[in-house]
This record gives structure tokens, C-alpha cells and sequence, in this order.
């Protein structure tokens, strides 16, 4: 079987290219695309992303009446250049063109004068109208780089889709993280129309918009249903989005740009969301027809972005089905009720003041808002305190999130008798359960599933890890009476609520808050918030405001105490003297050094906050505890930015909180790792709590759950009814799971070491601070650096079990893995070190490393960071290869050298990308050595060879008594060429030298973008390189240089003054 068989092209290309002619595309490979008039694609140049002849042909084929004027005008505003806004601006903006249409100015022959009309750029209703073309190896040259994708979706000449391919073993994030990431940074015209991203190594297939980072890039398991077997693969992938009907619906009703603090935000429905969308409106259609209101429960699991399938649902039903529609949004408190009219208008399916203006401030405003013709009304459920009718009209659509909790055998049935012929839609992050049934009254049965198991496998949100921390002096008795739950669960906790609680709990309320257990759990909170590996932000839930207050009063005392005994200790080690520079003693006192330091920097910027719902009369109240909350409460009003704010910010220093019922639902702080439970909850409100910590985050293996009420008999049976995959597992699971799986991936690690000779139990064994130690580590640096291949899958094996220690850290089960896991990290750093000896910082480095270095020959590393300042004309090779020879580690040798050659081979092809010969040389000699066809001996003599080559080219200029741009153009026209006479080739130099001086004349502002200046620019090759080229330079090999010459010139010289000869 041949070898190419099983290439990238063979293996994922050609298969997906098959799939997209099935699914109606075109597809056609530009690998050899021809430019200019009958040109493969109708291009002039690299520089180009839309295919104009496409585009014009379906704005005249959508928009008969208009004329060539209106046609024109619209090509025009839809190819011009964007490269002043921000990709993601730009994006929406062209995302807004394509969806709404493009408004242009018409003769109208009626009335005289001119008129407006929309000129439509897509056929949303009949896909088949549209132009569907695949483009496999379709160049791009940016400002300093050409770009070549692997296949790039086109729909009516604009691309829309990028994808990115890899073979299976190579990572797919590897195609997110060297190629897709790159393609946006040097070619972002690409991306002003794009639609969405995909990534794939045929098994393990991804999708993104283009402002996510990896972490918010998603499988696609399933193509139509919600029954479906889940399937994670690239046929999948590409059915599920890139059919063109579905395509077209994913473009039109699933994506949104969202407004932050950080910037514009692209959201791309995801799979569940596409699919349970479209069910709830075939749903609801079904019960129009049949002429009741009962649109369906859609439960979609906490954190799996419930908020945008409302605005999804909303915003399809507007576009797509006809009625003058009114969406009533009801909530069932008032932080849910802000932050889900937030969603709305941070969308822009609302503006600002509309969203303000529909928002109910009482039942009077309610019924005024329903009266009059809005498309949305924010309202609590609250306001349908009677059952007095409101509205009758049948176009109206209610969404409740998790509303149809609240007391739904009282005002549920109020709000139903208020809008007797609306369409009830309840959105829910937990399911109906027993005791919930009127909910099926109001609602109907599930119209859409997505439960906590499914979202955890899928990467919506992270895994979730139990430890049960709860006091000796705790009630442990899991059978607490159900109505203790539910008063605790139904109480706003206002004073009086407080105040029957406390009456009612009686014995238990009190051992709950007894102070010598207050101040257990908080010492025990500061060791294990300071013990985490990973340092999100994390809550503390206590059972009530006073609790809370007396909970962060206690916590600070016991924070400052550490304080004070860490920087104790840092002194007392700044005295000890030091002992000999290798000394194991010494060694440890260093290490416990920087652990201090970290710490202390963790308790000297670490802020906190109480985050209670106000009452009235709560300083007075408070202070008859004993406890001053006025301070809290100002907090709470002037924060600037708000609390809830900086609490997401992850760069804020607001770290931890103290909170009761605020924020325990519709509050989003991804980066929140920890949530340490001291309150009784049950059923949906326990889910809702703990689903704080699920939020997916960069570098967030999982969410920790720290348990001091012993609600664990609660979340279990929650967990039963919400959780359960379809295998009937849990998706919470007990941390000793979690360890289990860093066991088996060091173990794992330990025998990849082993099979190359490099023994991490004997470099442990060896003392600290030793010389020894050093010299096993220099030795495995130098057998698991090299080649590639072994290097990429070291440092896969190392990512895994340092993302797991993390995760399992501060439980003491850690402790047993801690020597290893440390050996693994040196050796790790080490060869990264060596590959790249001028690393940023490393809080920049720790966001990159995970995948610029997969799949990636050495040096690739190094160029995304700035290339170390090797000059190669000052190598002594001769001397490097007699050490080489020598020398014990001859892989890290080796690694430093392809290093210094692949910095130098990027800036000269850069300069003359007839050079290129030589990168291809560079890229055959290193595959050899990968393969196993070269010895390491004779790689590194062939490198040596091609680096005096490199010298020699680099200094050709100066013996061709010529500028390095002149022997650009002079390469240009001689590779190839006919054979030239010394009296000939000296021709072609005076050619080149007149040519450049004229070309850099007519370089006017954003030349590129001006049809009238690029024709001058070609007339002025034309015209100079007729003149001076030799009668030796045919017809047919002239017309190739002119093109030859005005491609490097577009790709090359980007402004007058700009581009890689400034």
C-alpha cells in the first residue's frame, strides 16, 4: 500500500471534498489556479477573496428589476476594504448586508427622480438558488504572508466557510492553533464575510466562530434529531452545518454578535441549541394548529447557553413566520429578570432604550405594555398577582426561564388566565419532577432534552468533582425533613423570611450557625481557596445574610492570620545562610520560597465581597447580631464597575464572594472554579447552585464542589432526576475518580519515558540539588527533544497530567504525585526552553504552549515569538559540527540549529519568495530524519551544508551589484528563463533596476483597491519589460513575467513606503 495513502490529502481532504459534491456543492482545486481574464476562479490576483463574477451573477439572478448601476454599486460596497475595523466589526457588518440586504439607490421611473430599494445578496428561502462552490488549496496573500487553506466554502463568490484540515494523530487543535489562528492574524479579508470556522482530523472534528478562542469551539454529534446516536466525526461535522439548507439556517437564525466589556463577541448556535430551537417551533406550530397554548418545556442543561436559544427562538419566529408577534419574558427574580433582558439587548435583538421601555415595573405597566404593540415585554412572574385578562391576542408568545418554578399552582395559572390565547414556552435548566405536574398544564411535555451528562461529553460545560468537607459538629443526618428544605428553598430571605426560618429550623438553624463551626469552616475555606491548583474565582453559599456577614468577617481574620504566618516564615528563610550553591537544603528552601511567594501573592491581591439582596431595616437588624452590613451595602450600590462585573472580569481581583440566594441563578463567571456549599438545598435549586462552577474557561479542567452541609443525599437524588445520561451515570463525580485518572495518565507517562531510556523513578531517586540530578535531567532533555514526532507526544503526556494535578490539588491524595509530576514539569520547561530561548512572559506563554508547539517543527515556536538573534554568517560550522560530534546530547544540539536555520530561512523568503526552493529542501531534510531515512549525523551534516548555502545566497546580491529588491524582480524574470549571454543577462539587471524605480512611482494610497491604479501598474510592467527584456524572452514567456512580476508587486508592496522592504 502506498505511503501516500494515509496522507492528510488521501485520508480527510479528498473524502470531505466527495461529501460537499454530495451535499450540491461545486468543487474545483486551485492548487494550479491561472489568474487574470478566463482565469480559473476570475481572479486577478492572490490578493483577492471574493470570486466578483459569482457574486455579480447571483445579485443579477436575485434582483432581476434592479439595474447594472444598483448591481455594481452593491458589489462594490460588499468587496471593499475593511482592513481600518476590527475583524469582528467588520464581520458583523458584512454578517448585516448578507442577512438584511443591501439598500440602493434606483432610477424611479414612475415618479422621477431616484428611490431606495434592498437588493438581496442571499436566497434565504430556496437554497438550491443559491451558488454553492467549494475551493480546495486556495492561495491568499496577505501584507506579508501567503495563506493557503485547505478548502474554503464559497456561497455567491463570498466565503463563508474556512476549514482546516489535519491527518488523524495530529491533533485537531493543532489545525485552531498554527493554521486558522495565523490565517486571521495575515489574511483577515478572508474572514469579513465568514460564517463559521471548522477544524478536523477526521476523528475529532471542531467548529467555531471566528472570536472564539479553542475552548468555545464545539463537536457536532448528531445531523437532524435529538434521538440520534451521537457521533463525533467529520461527516457529522459537515452534514450537521454544511448542508446548504442547514447551512443557511444556521447563518440566518443561529448567530449573534454580542457586546462586552472585553469587545464584539460572534455566537454560533451549537448543535443542541440548532436542533432543540427548530423542534420548539415545529412544536409550537403543531399547537397552534390544534389550538391549544401548550408550546413544550425545552430543558437545556445550566451553563449550556439557555439565554441565546431564547433569543435564538425569538428571533427565528420574527424572521421567519408571519404575525405581528409579541414575546412576554418572564423570570422569576429580579437578577434573572436584568440579566436576561441584558442577553437581549447585549444581541441587539433589542436596543438599549427599548429594552428599558418594555420592561414591567408593575402589574399596571404590564397590562399597558401588553396593550400596545411590542415585540418584547420583560416582566416577573410575580406581576400576575390576579386572573384577570390582559391580553387575548393569539400572537403572543410567552418564554418563561425557570418561571414556571415560582409558586406555578398560583400565578402560573394566573398568567394563563391573564393571556388566555398565548403560546406558553417554558425554558428550564433542570427537569419536571414529581410534584411539578401543573407545570405539564401550563407548558406541555419536553419539546427539547439536553441534560448535565450530555453537556459535560460534549465540552459545554466542564465536569463537576465532589468533596464532602463537612464538620464533625454538622447535623449529618441525611434525612432532614422535606419542608425544612422547602422553607429554606422558597425564602427570598428578607428579614421576615429570616425570621420564620430561624423559628422553624429551631435546633438545627442554630447548629448550622453555631460560631465554633463558623470558624472551622472558614479556616478550612482559606486553606483549601489557597491549596487549588487551578485559581479561579469561587462563592461561598451560606443559609442566610447573617451568615454570610458573619461567614466573611471570620474568613478575614483567619486570611489575615496566614498573612502574618507566611511572611513570617519568608523572613526567617531570607536569614537562614545559605549553604553551598548545589546544596540539597538549600535546594528545598528555594523551592519553599517560591511556593511562599505565590501564596503570599495570592493573599496580598485577593479582594472579597458579600453579595446580598437588600431588606428593609437590615442595619438595624444586623446590628442587634452584632453585625455592621451598611459598609457591604454601599459596596454593593457604588461599585464602579459593578460588583457582578468585576466578579466576571478575569483580570479583576475579586476572587471570592459571600452570597445566599443572589447570583445562585442566571449569573455567568466562567472563570468561578469552586463553589463551597454551607446551606441545606435540594431539587432544582441545589442544580442551579453548583452549576456556577460548569462554565467552560482557558486552562479550567473543572468545577470543584466543596460540601460542609452534607447535602450529598440531596445532590445524589438531584442528580438522579437532572443529571443522569442515557447510560443512567452521573455526571457529578466523587474526587477520588478525578485521581484516578491522573494515576492512570502518569503511569502512562512513566512507560513513554521508560521506552526511551529516560527513568523518572531513578531521577527522583537521585538528591536534591545534586549534580547527578542535573545530568539525568540533561540527558532526558536530550532524549525526548527530538525527533518531532517523540517531542509532540511527551509534551501531550505532560499537558494531561499537569492539567489533572491541578484539578485534584489541594486534596492530600495529590501529595503522591507531586515528585512526579514536578520531574515531568522540569523536563517539559526544559525543552521548551531550548526551543525557544527567549520566551515572553510567562503568563503569555502559559496560553500558547498547549498548542503552537502540536504538529509543529521546531522553530515554529520560536517564530510565533521573535526568532532568538542568531546570525548565521558568524556561525563557526566547522567548530559546531566537531562539538556536535563530541557531544552526549546531540538532539538538543540538533533542535538549536534547525532553530537559528528556520528563523533565517522565514526572513529571506520573505524577502524573495523565489527562495522558496530552499525551505522546501529544509522541510524534505527534516521529514527524512522523522521518517527514519537519515541518521542524526548525517541530518545534522546536511544542515550544516544547506546553513553555508543560505550564507551564500544571502550575500548573492552584493556579486550581482544589485539592491535586494532589484534582485527580486531580477529572479522573477530568470526563474526561468531561456539561456542568457553575459551581454543578455546584464539586459535583464537594467530592466529590473528601471522597472522597480517606475513600479515604486506609481504606488499611490491603497493602490491595491483601485482598479484604475492596478491597470496603471500593469501597463508600466508591460510596457518596461517589452522594451528591455532580450529577444531570448519568447511572447508566451514574457506575458508569464508581466503576471509573475505584478503578483509579487501586489503581494510585496502593500503601500507606497510599506510592506517587507520598509
Amino acid at each position: 500500500m502506498n505511503a501516500q495513502a494515509y496522507s492528510e490529502d488521501q485520508l480527510v481532504e479528498q473524502p470531505a471534498i466527495g461529501l460537499f459534491a454530495e451535499l450540491g456543492w461545486q468543487t474545483v482545486s486551485a492548487l494550479e489556479e491561472s489568474f487574470g481574464a478566463g482565469g480559473l476562479l476570475g481572479r486577478e490576483t492572490k490578493g483577492e477573496v471574493v470570486l466578483v463574477e459569482r457574486l455579480r451573477a447571483a445579485l443579477v439572478r436575485f434582483n432581476p428589476k434592479l439595474p447594472p448601476e444598483a448591481i455594481s454599486n452593491a458589489v462594490d460596497e460588499l468587496t471593499r476594504d475593511r482592513s481600518t475595523m476590527s475583524l469582528e466589526a467588520a464581520n458583523r457588518e458584512v454578517y448585516r448586508l448578507l442577512k438584511e440586504g443591501i439598500t440602493v439607490s434606483v432610477p424611479d421611473k414612475e415618479h422621477g427622480g431616484q428611490k431606495t430599494e434592498r437588493l438581496r445578496v442571499v436566497d434565504w428561502e430556496q437554497a438550491e438558488n443559491n451558488d454553492f462552490l467549494l475551493v480546495s488549496q486556495f492561495s491568499v496573500t496577505g501584507a506579508l504572508y501567503t495563506c493557503r487553506p485547505d478548502l474554503v466554502g464559497f456561497v455567491n463568490g463570498l466565503p463563508w466557510v474556512v476549514i482546516e484540515l489535519k491527518k488523524p494523530g495530529v491533533p485537531a487543535r493543532a489545525a485552531f492553533d498554527e493554521n486558522l489562528t495565523h490565517y486571521r492574524q495575515q489574511i483577515p479579508a478572508l474572514f469579513w464575510s465568514n460564517a463559521l470556522l471548522i477544524a478536523s482530523n477526521g476523528t475529532d472534528s471542531r467548529v467555531g466562530s471566528l472570536t472564539a478562542d479553542w475552548g468555545r469551539w464545539v463537536e457536532w454529534k448528531r445531523i437532524e434529531r435529538e434521538d440520534e446516536a451521537r457521533r463525533v466525526s467529520l461527516e457529522v461535522m459537515l452534514r450537521g452545518t454544511c448542508d446548504r439548507t442547514r447551512l443557511l439556517d444556521l447563518v440566518e437564525n443561529f448567530t449573534l454578535f454580542s457586546e462586552h466589556k472585553a469587545g464584539l463577541v460572534k455566537i454560533l448556535g451549537q448543535n443542541h441549541q440548532f436542533l432543540g430551537v427548530n423542534n420548539a417551533i415545529a412544536s409550537m406550530l403543531e399547537a397552534r394548529k390544534l389550538g391549544h397554548g401548550r408550546g413544550g418545556v425545552f430543558w437545556q442543561t445550566q451553563g449550556s447557553g439557555k439565554s441565546f436559544s431564547m433569543v435564538f427562538f425569538a428571533q427565528k419566529v420574527l424572521r421567519k413566520l408571519a404575525g405581528n408577534w409579541t414575546f412576554v419574558v418572564v423570570t422569576d427574580r429580579v437578577e434573572l429578570d436584568e440579566q436576561i433582558a441584558k442577553t437581549f439587548k447585549t444581541t441587539g435583538a433589542v436596543s438599549e432604550a427599548e429594552g428599558d421601555a418594555c420592561h414591567a415595573s408593575s402589574g399596571a405597566h404590564l397590562r399597558e405594555l401588553l396593550r400596545g404593540n411590542h415585540r418584547y415585554v420583560f416582566t416577573l412572574v410575580h406581576k400576575f398577582q390576579t386572573p384577570e385578562l390582559l391580553c387575548d391576542r393569539s400572537d403572543v408568545i410567552v418564554l418563561t426561564d425557570e418561571a414556571h418554578r415560582s409558586q406555578y399552582d398560583t400565578l402560573a395559572l394566573n398568567m394563563r388566565a391573564a393571556l388566555p390565547r398565548a403560546m406558553f414556552l417554558a425554558f428550564t435548566g433542570t427537569p419536571l419532577i414529581a410534584g411539578e405536574e401543573r407545570t405539564r398544564e401550563v407548558f406541555g411535555d419536553y419539546v427539547s432534552i439536553y441534560d448535565f451528562q450530555q453537556s459535560i461529553e460534549d465540552g459545554a460545560t466542564v465536569p463537576l468533582f465532589y468533596e464532602n468537607r463537612t464538620p464533625e459538629l454538622q447535623l449529618v443526618n441525611p434525612d432532614l425533613n422535606e419542608d425544612i428544605y422547602r422553607l429554606i428553598e422558597d425564602a427570598d430571605l428578607d428579614a421576615d423570611q429570616e425570621a420564620k426560618l430561624e423559628k422553624v429550623l429551631g435546633r438545627q438553624y442554630h447548629l448550622i450557625t453555631r460560631d465554633d463551626r463558623l470558624e472551622t469552616v472558614a479556616k478550612d475555606i482559606v486553606r483549601h481557596f489557597l491549596g487549588r491548583g487551578f485559581v479561579g474565582k469561587a462563592m461561598v453559599v451560606s443559609i442566610d445574610k447573617a451568615t454570610a456577614l458573619r461567614m466573611y468577617d471570620k474568613l478575614k481574620v483567619h486570611w489575615a492570620a496566614e498573612t502574618a504566618r507566611v511572611q513570617q516564615e519568608l523572613g526567617e528563610l531570607a536569614y537562614q545562610p545559605r549553604g553551598g550553591e548545589m546544596a540539597p537544603e538549600q535546594a528545598r528552601r528555594d523551592a519553599r520560597r517560591a511556593e511562599l511567594k505565590a501564596r503570599l501573592d495570592v493573599l496580598t491581591t485577593t479582594d472579597m465581597a458579600v453579595i446580598v439582596s437588600p431588606g428593609q431595616n437590615e442595619i438595624a437588624q444586623m446590628q442587634t447580631l452584632g453585625l455592621d452590613i451598611e459598609p457591604h451595602r454601599k459596596r454593593m450600590n457604588e461599585s464602579q464597575p459593578g460588583l457582578d462585573e468585576k466578579f466576571k472580569d478575569t483580570e479583576d481581583k475579586l476572587r471570592l464572594v459571600f452570597v445566599c440566594a443572589m447570583w445562585l441563578t442566571g449569573f455567568d463567571a466562567p472563570s468561578c472554579s469552586t463553589v463551597y456549599l454551607d446551606k441545606p438545598m435540594r431539587n432544582h435549586t441545589l442544580m442551579q447552585t453548583i452549576a456556577r462552577a460548569n462554565r467552560v474557561f482557558p486552562g479550567k479542567h473543572s468545577g470543584v464542589i466543596v460540601d460542609y452541609a452534607n447535602v450529598f443525599a440531596s445532590l445524589e437524588k438531584a442528580l438522579a432526576i437532572y443529571g443522569a445520561g442515557s447510560g443512567g451515570k452521573t455526571p457529578v463525580k466523587d474526587k477520588q475518580q478525578l485521581v484516578e485518572e491522573l494515576r492512570k495518565s502518569v503511569g502512562d507517562v512513566t512507560a513513554f519515558c521508560a521506552a526511551k531510556k529516560v527513568l523518572l523513578g531513578e531521577i527522583e531517586a537521585t538528591p536534591v540539588g545534586s549534580m547527578e540530578r542535573l545530568s539525568r535531567i540533561e540527558d532526558g532533555i536530550n532524549a525526548l527533544i527530538s525527533p518531532d514526532p517523540l517531542r509532540r507526544d511527551f509534551l501531550a503526556h505532560e499537558r494531561l497530567v499537569s492539567t489533572l494535578y491541578r484539578a485534584v490539588k489541594p486534596d492530600p491524595s495529590a501529595l503522591e504525585f507531586a515528585s512526579r509530576v514536578a520531574c515531568l514539569t522540569t523536563l517539559a520547561d526544559a525543552i521548551r526552553a531550548r526551543l525557544n530561548p527567549n520566551p515572553p512572559d510567562v503568563s503569555q506563554v502559559m496560553g500558547q504552549i498547549n498548542g503552537l508547539l502540536d504538529e509543529s517543527i521546531t522553530g515554529h515556536e520560536v517564530r510565533e515569538s521573535g526568532p532568538p538573534a542568531l546570525d548565521l554568517s558568524k556561525i563557526n560550522f566547522e567548530a559546531l559540527a566537531r562539538r556536535f560530534k563530541e557531544s552526549k546530547h546531540r538532539n538538543t544540539d540538533l533542535e538549536v540549529l534547525k532553530a537559528a536555520i528556520r528563523a533565517q530561512l522565514e526572513k529571506m523568503i520573505r524577502l524573495n519568495r523565489t527562495r522558496a526552493d530552499f525551505a522546501e529542501k529544509f522541510e524534505a531534510l527534516i521529514e527524512s530524519y522523522n521518517a527514519g531515512s537519515r541518521s542524526i549525523e548525517e541530518l545534522f551534516d546536511e544542515l550544516v551544508k544547506l546553513s553555508n548555502s543560505l550564507n551564500d545566497e544571502q550575500e548573492r546580491h552584493v556579486r550581482e551589484n544589485m539592491s535586494e529588491e532589484e534582485l527580486v524582480i531580477f529572479d522573477i524574470l530568470t526563474r526561468p528563463a531561456p539561456e542568457l549571454s553575459p551581454e543578455e543577462r546584464a539586459e535583464v539587471k537594467k530592466a529590473a533596476r528601471e522597472l522597480l524605480a517606475r513600479l515604486k512611482g506609481l504606488l499611490v494610497l491603497n493602490w491595491r483597491q483601485k482598479s484604475a491604479a492596478r491597470s496603471q501598474l500593469k501597463l508600466a510592467i508591460e510596457d518596461t519589460l517589452d522594451r528591455g527584456l532580450p529577444r531570448a524572452f519568447s511572447k508566451e514567456l514574457y506575458i508569464q513575467k508581466c503576471s509573475a512580476v505584478f503578483e509579487h508587486v501586489y503581494e510585496s508592496y502593500p503601500e507606497r513606503n510599506a510592506g517587507v522592504y520598509a
